[in-house]
């Protein structure tokens, strides 16, 4: 087989850039070592910024986003029981964000993927790239028992943090910064109204609390919780009073509950690759970089490097320069970094910390008590929050 560019991962990542090159005829073939099904089965967050509403319009998937997605003006900041709202579009000179969740972003790529005929390769086994820093790279893998070569210009590894495309890159090529938290977020997803219109995030001395959503109808909250929980030990009754515990009044009191969909703990961690290109390899999304979900970047991290990469791509075929491709890694890292800043200080604003003392604690609360303080601080906020410029 031969293709143009060869994608590693059936992710939003991955989708997205397979749709983007297609619709710009930049031949391409995506290799998945799961199924559809699972794939799809995946529960992600749903928090788009604007620049990610925008790309998948040009990618020719917004018709649904449109109908069905949830456009949020603000969220709520919850400290000591008392609610705090950030008025993002005043804030941000009219920006905002859109809830849709991320396993409906993969089914309409899916879909669009399919009604322009491009091939997908699920369950492909024993996945190995070959000669990434040489002019002729290729892909080897074992489908439907028989033995796959994919011959290919370039290879985009959108493979998330586990995936085989990081760890093709000889070691000492790459960089890697990591800083593990103590904690995770239990997860609950249920179908049942949310407790509020827009997100609340909440500090309290039990431990951080969120209040998301996937629609109008279907709810996703969590909390704080040690490494060592498990989620099977958290009946749904135990969820909930925890949950509400955290939250102010008026929100706890509007929490309807129901029987979990799924429940799941995830760890936190921030975690960057340096660089994102190795010859003709090049990472975008969790391949390259994690962060914790507290500033809802991930997705929309994953976004913006498609956006370069796809760019540099058909800079390469349309107008014959390498100038994009060789700045790639730059310009991703160099956002990744700013979302990575702002996602760990949203990490440290808003949870508990065993190992802080008291004099940590009243730092957290001075910190808290400028942002509402502040108008330049809030500002700050809102524009990390609804996306910083690709």
């Amino acid at each position: 087989m031969r293709t143009q560019v060869a994608i590693i991962g059936a992710g939003p990542a991955g989708l997205l850039l397979g749709q983007l090159l297609s619709r710009a005829g930049i031949d391409n073939v995506i290799i998945e070592r799961r199924s559809a099904d699972y794939v799809l089965s995946r529960i992600r967050a749903g928090v788009l910024e604007q620049g990610m509403v925008d790309l998948l319009h040009e990618a020719g998937v917004g018709e649904r986003l449109d109908r069905e997605g949830l456009v949020h003006d603000g969220f709520a900041l919850a400290y000591h029981g008392v609610l705090h709202r950030l008025d993002l579009k005043e804030l941000s000179g009219g920006r905002t964000v859109t809830v849709y969740g991320q396993t409906e972003v993969t089914r309409d790529l899916i879909e669009a993927r399919h009604e322009l005929g491009r091939p997908t390769i699920y369950e492909a086994e024993d996945v190995a790239l070959h000669d990434i820093d040489g002019a002729s790279p290729r892909v080897t893998f074992r489908a439907e028992g028989q033995a796959r070569e994919l011959r290919c210009d370039f290879i985009a590894g959108c493979d998330g943090y586990h995936g085989v495309s990081r760890r093709s890159v000889p070691p000492a090529a790459l960089q890697s910064f990591e800083r593990v938290y103590p904690f995770g977020w239990l997860g609950l997803l249920v179908d049942r109204p949310p407790a509020a219109h827009e997100l609340v995030y909440a500090h309290h001395e039990r431990g951080f609390a969120l209040c998301s959503m996937r629609s109008a109808e279907r709810s996703r909250y969590y909390v704080q919780v040690p490494l060592e929980e498990r989620a099977e030990d958290w009946s749904d009754e135990a969820f909930f009073d925890e949950l509400r515990r955290r939250l102010p009044g008026e929100v706890a009191d509007a929490v309807a509950t129901g029987p979990s969909l799924e429940k799941s703990i995830a760890p936190l961690r921030s975690f960057v690759a340096e660089p994102m290109r190795f010859g003709h390899l090049f990472l975008a999304g969790d391949a390259a970089h994690i962060v914790p979900p507290t500033g809802a970047k991930g997705l929309n991290l994953a976004a913006s490097d498609v956006r370069y990469l796809f760019d540099a791509l058909r800079e390469h075929y349309h107008d014959r320069s390498d100038a994009g491709l060789d700045a790639y890694s730059a310009r991703a890292l160099a956002r990744v970094w700013k979302a990575e800043r702002f996602s760990w200080w949203m990490t440290n604003l808003l949870h508990r910390f065993p190992e802080r003392d008291g004099f940590d604690l009243r730092i957290q609360e001075a910190e808290f008590a400028y942002l509402l303080q502040s108008r330049a601080a809030s500002t700050v906020v809102a524009e990390n929050y609804v996306g910083l410029p690709y």
